[in-house]
């Protein structure tokens, strides 16, 4: 995985949920493991907003579940 920059350093538009600052997403490695994390921590709706954000930033990204 690739390095980013502190996150309070990092635009609001880099979160997969931009107003809690949660689950970045700068990049498709990122992306992947923000998967990973909410669907072993998140809420169904943290879920499916993540998984929003990743299909619209990363189309070619796979995801699985609903």
């Amino acid at each position: 995985m690739s390095k980013i920059k502190s996150r309070s350093r990092m635009k609001n538009s880099t979160f997969a949920i931009p107003e809690e600052r949660k689950y970045p997403i700068p990049d498709a490695s990122h992306a992947r493991n923000a998967l990973a994390r909410v669907a072993q921590n998140g809420t169904p709706t943290e879920k499916r907003r993540v998984r929003a954000a990743v299909r619209k930033k990363f189309p070619s990204i796979k995801i699985n579940g609903k």
